[in-house]
């Protein structure tokens, strides 16, 4: 099928913590929903079939809970699939933007899939109510080609947005289409989380999922590309991620990507925003299997050797490292229970340090979630200090193995080479209760090599 994505720069409110009337509200996000009107045509013309919008790319962010107010659209949760805003604007009041996004949908016969913020009056009786009686939520919809509105997901795992409530129950919700059948969706930072993205996949046996976000990089583990598609990987299942542009805030990086293969858009230099449009297949089946014809050996030597040992802090988290020197070697590191070993061979030796890295703890800063993660890594300089440094650019070459002995079965696999591209393992999967990762030759210069494992029981 045909999917698109938009990676919108957004019309900002100058003053987010200024209180306005609901018309001046509309007017900000109306000129935002110009452009997504230009792209909605652009894309259908060009024959997609869907088309993905990004988080908070209709009203922007930094607001206060009572400034985001006159911001938010009433939308009914759980809609039947018998509501079209387009045809029928005056069964609700306030939905004059989910008004405009049916209307777009229905006149250019495509799925849209966009994030808006919606209020819910509650009662004083529900315990969960907050003072000033509403729900406020950070919500995606999904409209059909006819304008009506299948589905609705209100995120689960806020990140720091005081202006929005976390739903009393995690939504599962997916929406069916007639040329790639059940499509899940979530919100940026739930992608890290258990609760509700891992467990709607696995629940619904999904294959395709849709992904509004608003992500600021963070380089080396955490940039959007790269997660994005190393959770496609995992998942295997398709995804149209669609991620602000803002670069001056460090967003950027949207894409179209299914297990093994993925088109990407990031970049920090220029403004505007940016459709990217792809024909990808409907996945039916596991590619797994062609993943795990892993090479067999698990060496045990090449420990009497081993370079000192040193602690950085990369990701705010305090990583042990080894230095990866020479033009090839065995090297192991290890911190708590888990242990990580890398094969390496360098075809030309370059004047840049690389660092073998381990962390198995608990995440704390902007978020708690515990990890376990192995990190081939390019180093800022050529200090040990400057491992774990945002790096963009890289020339090594590096033929590598990496493997863990991995306590959780969910593995991310990350693979970003120079200028934050991405590249595919050859060979990856699990053996003898290890999960390899091992790459001959990178397209371009290499910036991480990683597993980056979450154990969701021990958040």
């Amino acid at each position: 099928y045909v999917a698109a994505v938009y990676e919108h720069e957004s019309i900002l409110s100058p003053t987010p913590a200024a209180l306005v009337e609901r018309r001046s509200a509309l007017e900000l996000m109306g000129r935002n929903l110009d452009v997504y009107e230009q792209q909605v045509l652009a894309a259908a013309r060009q024959g997609a079939q869907i088309i993905v919008f990004p988080e908070d790319g209709i009203h922007g962010f930094n607001f206060t809970r009572s400034s985001i107010y006159p911001y938010l659209d009433f939308v009914p949760h759980s809609p039947s699939g018998k509501w079209n805003p387009c045809r029928e604007p005056y069964l609700f009041n306030d939905t004059e933007v989910v008004q405009r996004l049916s209307c777009m949908a229905l006149k250019n016969k495509i799925f849209v899939v966009a994030n808006l913020g919606t209020k819910q009056p509650c009662e004083r009786s529900d315990p969960r109510c907050p003072p000033d009686g509403r729900y406020q939520f950070n919500t995606n919809v999904a409209l059909a080609a006819d304008g009506t509105l299948l589905a609705t997901y209100r995120k689960h795992n806020l990140y720091f947005e005081y202006a929005f409530d976390t739903p009393p129950e995690p939504d599962y919700t997916f929406f069916d289409t007639p040329f790639a059948g059940k499509f899940g969706m979530f919100t940026c930072f739930d992608i890290l989380f258990f609760e509700p993205a891992v467990n709607l996949i696995r629940q619904y046996n999904l294959k395709q999922i849709v992904y509004p976000t608003a992500w600021m990089n963070q380089l080396p583990l955490l940039s959007a590309v790269e997660f994005q598609q190393a959770f496609a990987t995992a998942f295997n299942v398709n995804i149209l991620a669609a991620n602000i542009h803002h670069p001056t805030l460090g967003m950027t990086g949207s894409g179209i990507y299914t297990p093994i293969k993925s088109f990407i858009y990031h970049n920090m230099e220029s403004y505007g925003g940016k459709l990217i449009i792809a024909e990808i297949p409907v996945i039916t089946t596991d590619y797994k299997t062609n993943l795990e014809k892993t090479p067999g050996r698990v060496s045990e030597k090449g420990k009497e050797q081993s370079p000192p040992s040193f602690y950085a802090e990369m990701m705010y988290d305090n990583f042990t490292f080894v230095p990866v020197w020479g033009e090839k070697g065995e090297l192991q590191v290890c911190a708590n229970t888990l242990c990580c070993y890398l094969n390496y061979r360098r075809a030309v030796l370059t004047d840049e340090l690389y660092a073998l890295g381990v962390f198995d703890g608990l995440h704390t800063v902007h978020g708690t979630y515990y990890v376990q993660a192995c990190a081939l890594v390019k180093c800022g300089g050529l200090s040990f200090s400057t491992c774990g440094q945002e790096v963009t650019d890289a020339t090594a070459l590096i033929d590598f193995q990496l493997w863990g002995n991995m306590s959780t079965p969910y593995i991310f696999p990350l693979l970003l080479t120079s200028g934050i591209t991405l590249d595919f393992a050859d060979h990856m999967g699990w053996k003898n209760n290890h999960y390899f990762l091992s790459k001959n030759r990178t397209s371009s210069g290499l910036l991480t090599a990683a597993l980056y494992g979450r154990w969701y029981e021990k958040d």
